[in-house]
């Protein structure tokens, strides 16, 4: 089974080998209402981690999406680009926004699991 981890920013990160699939959680999608445009990075762009990753637009703002690791984009979800309300829909599933080819599978491990994830959202209430 492939390993999830979040960030702060609430990004999520599903590890299958050496490439991770990113979205944005549930909660994520929640506070932006409904998205209505997508960008997605170019195939082959080198991401930082905690670099800018897309921009999700909603019809309350624009908020980036960061990469929770460094790596390579390797594959965009073309699926969310001609229907942005997926992101809403189906967020941590068949919303994801890019894959990236892990740089260093620590960055990984240093992320929040899914019982830490739900301790700091219940925290920002």
């Amino acid at each position: 089974m492939a390993e999830r981890r979040y960030t702060k920013d609430h990004e999520w990160i599903e590890l299958n080998g050496s490439v991770g699939t990113v979205g944005i959680t549930n909660y994520a999608q929640e506070q932006l209402g409904d998205v209505v445009f997508v960008e997605l990075p170019a195939s082959g762009k080198k991401l930082t981690k905690g670099g800018e990753a897309a921009v999700v637009e909603s019809v309350k703002a624009a908020s980036e999406v960061y990469s929770p690791v460094a790596g390579e984009v390797v594959e965009t979800n073309g699926a969310i680009a001609k229907d942005p309300s997926l992101v809403n829909r189906e967020a941590e599933t068949n919303g994801w926004f890019i894959k990236v080819k892990l740089a260093d599978i620590k960055e990984f491990q240093a992320l929040m699991d899914s019982a830490s994830y739900q301790k700091f959202v219940e925290g920002l209430h």
